[in-house]
C-alpha cells in the first residue's frame, strides 16, 4: 500500500480527531471535517492553502470545508444542498486560475483524501483525489509498475485526471484519464455512486475530461497500471536565442517523426542565474525498453545538424523519475505568483514564427518561460476512448509568467493572456490544465462533446450546485 502524503492512513472506520466541529450551522453534521466560515479565525489561511499559486484571486467562498473522508464529503454536499450553496472542489490546488475558489458558496477541499492502494498482480490501483502523482509514480516504479502521472511535484490526481492528464510517457499511454477504469463519486444530491463503463456510464464519460466543469466530487479513482519501461533517460541541449528560427523550424519539421516514446520539449527562457542571456532548452525524456532503443528513438535529434547551433549538448543519460520531477520543478518554483495560458495548434511554422519572436522579445524575468511540446502526430495508431476529453493537437504551446513581488502584478499579469490572444487565430483550442478561461475563453472540448456534457450536467445537477467553467466559447 502506498500512502500519498499522509504518515498514518485513515480507514473509513478509524477517523482522525476533529479539528473543528462547527456543525451548529446545520442539522447535517460533518463529524471530522474542519469547517470555516468567512470572517472566522483560520478562514484566510485555509483559503490561502487552497491554491498553490501565490497569487490568490480576490474571491471568497462563504464556507470552506476541509474533508477528511468520504463521509465528510457526503455531509458537505448535503449541507450545500440544504443551504442552497454552490460548490467548488479542490484536490491539489494547482489550478493556475483558481477555478475552485469562487465568490460565495462552498469550497470543498478533498486534498486529505490522499491514500492509494496498489495491486501489482492485477495491474490496478485505487487512489484518492488528494494523492500526489509525484508520490504515486515513484512508489509504482519501485514495484516495476507505471502510470502517466503529471510532470510536476505536488500535483494531485483529482483535478489532473478530471481535466485529461498529460503526464510522463503520455505520448505512449495517452492522456491519463484514458487509464481511469472507474470512479467513486458523490453526486450533486449527496449520494455515493460508482461510475465505470457498465455502471453510471454517463458520469464515467463526463468525468474523463470535464475538468473544473465536473458536477460531482470524486472520492476515489480506479486506475489501470502498466509495466514500467526498462529504460528511462533524457537528453538536454541549450541554444542561444539568436537560433530561435532554426530551432523552432527544426521542431516543427520533425513533429510527425518524433517517436511516441520521446517527449520532445522546447523551453524558451529569459536570462537567469545560471545563464545570463535568453536561450532555448531542448529537454527530451525518453521511455524505452533499452538504452539502445532509446538512442535509436532519439536519433532525429542527436544525429541532426541542428546541434551545430547548440551552446551545450549532453548525451543520452539514464534518469530516475525523481530526477525528472526535480528537472520539471526547476521551471515551476514554489512561492511565486503565476499567470498562465496555452493553446493547441497545427499551424505552419511561418505563421507561428512572428508570435514566437514576440514572446522572446517580451518574456518577463525568470522563472517565466514558454513551453513548446510536440505532442500528437496527425494520425494516432489507435483512436482515443469515447469520453468528454476531446481536445489535443500536433503542437502544444504554453506561457508561464512567474514573479515573486505583488507589486509586479500589473507589470506581468497580462503577458501570457495577451500573447495567447495574439496567437489565437492559429489555435485549434486550449488545454484545461493551463487554461485561463475567466480572462480568455477558448475552445477546450469538441462541440459535440461539450453539448453532451451539458446534457448530462442538466440531468445530474439540475439545480446547478457545482460551479460551471469560468468562461467558454
Amino acid at each position: 500500500m502506498a500512502n500519498c502524503g499522509q504518515l498514518f492512513p485513515v480507514s473509513s472506520t478509524e477517523r482522525r480527531p476533529s479539528m473543528n466541529r462547527m456543525s451548529h450551522h446545520s442539522s447535517t453534521p460533518i463529524s471530522s471535517a474542519r469547517i470555516l466560515h468567512r470572517g472566522e479565525p483560520g478562514y484566510e489561511p485555509a483559503r490561502r492553502e487552497a491554491l498553490w499559486n501565490a497569487r490568490l484571486p480576490p474571491r471568497y467562498p462563504d464556507v470552506i470545508v476541509q474533508a477528511c473522508d468520504v463521509h465528510d464529503v457526503v455531509a458537505a454536499v448535503r449541507l450545500a444542498k440544504k443551504k442552497g450553496l454552490r460548490m467548488g472542489v479542490r484536490s491539489g490546488g494547482h489550478s493556475w486560475a483558481g477555478n475552485h475558489v469562487r465568490d460565495g458558496g462552498m469550497l470543498l477541499d478533498v486534498s486529505r483524501l490522499n491514500q492509494s492502494r496498489i495491486d501489482p498482480v492485477a495491474l490496478r490501483a485505487t487512489a484518492g483525489p488528494g494523492c500526489a502523482g509525484s508520490d504515486l509514480l515513484p512508489a509504482l516504479m519501485d514495484q516495476g509498475l507505471f502510470f502517466p502521472a503529471g510532470h510536476c511535484r505536488g500535483v494531485c490526481i483529482g483535478g489532473y485526471l478530471l481535466q485529461g492528464g498529460f503526464g510522463w510517457n503520455g505520448r505512449v499511454l495517452g492522456p491519463a484519464c484514458q487509464s481511469v477504469l472507474g470512479l467513486d463519486i458523490v453526486t450533486a444530491d449527496g449520494d455515493i455512486v460508482h461510475a465505470s463503463e457498465s455502471e453510471n456510464a454517463d458520469l464515467y464519460w463526463a468525468a474523463r475530461g470535464a475538468g473544473p466543469g465536473f458536477f460531482g466530487v470524486v472520492t476515489r479513482f480506479h486506475l489501470r497500471l502498466y509495466p514500467c519501461p526498462r529504460f528511462v533517460g533524457q537528453v538536454f541541449q541549450v541554444y542561444p536565442i539568436e537560433a530561435l528560427e532554426e530551432v523552432f523550424r527544426f521542431a516543427h519539421g520533425v513533429r510527425h517523426d518524433v517517436p511516441r516514446s520521446v517527449e520532445f520539449q522546447l523551453i524558451m527562457r529569459p536570462g537567469g542565474r545560471l545563464r545570463k542571456r535568453p536561450h532555448i532548452e531542448i529537454f527530451a525524456p525518453v521511455f524505452a525498453d533499452s538504452y539502445r532503443q532509446a538512442r535509436r528513438d532519439l536519433g532525429f535529434l542527436l544525429d541532426h545538424s541542428i546541434g551545430r547551433h547548440a551552446q551545450l549538448r549532453l548525451p543520452l543519460l539514464p534518469a530516475r523519475i525523481r530526477w525528472l520531477y526535480a528537472a520539471a520543478g526547476w521551471s515551476y518554483p514554489d512561492f511565486h505568483r503565476y499567470s498562465v495560458d496555452n493553446m493547441w495548434t497545427r499551424a505552419s511554422i511561418d505563421a507561428l514564427l512572428p508570435g514566437l519572436h514576440t514572446i522572446a522579445r517580451t518574456l518577463p524575468p525568470a522563472p517565466s518561460h514558454m513551453l513548446w511540446l510536440n505532442w500528437m502526430p496527425s494520425t494516432q495508431p489507435q483512436p482515443r476512448a469515447d469520453m468528454a476529453f476531446s481536445m489535443e493537437d500536433e503542437i502544444y504551446i504554453a506561457l508561464y509568467g512567474a514573479w515573486k513581488d505583488a507589486s509586479d502584478d500589473a507589470r506581468y499579469d497580462s503577458w501570457s493572456t495577451e500573447r495567447m490572444r495574439e496567437l489565437s487565430p492559429l489555435a485549434s483550442g486550449c488545454q484545461l490544465a493551463d487554461e485561463n478561461l475567466g480572462r480568455r475563453p477558448a475552445r477546450f472540448m469538441a462541440e459535440r462533446n461539450l453539448a453532451r456534457l451539458d446534457q448530462i450536467r442538466g440531468e445530474r445537477d439540475a439545480a446547478a450546485r457545482f460551479y460551471p467553467y469560468m468562461g467558454r466559447l
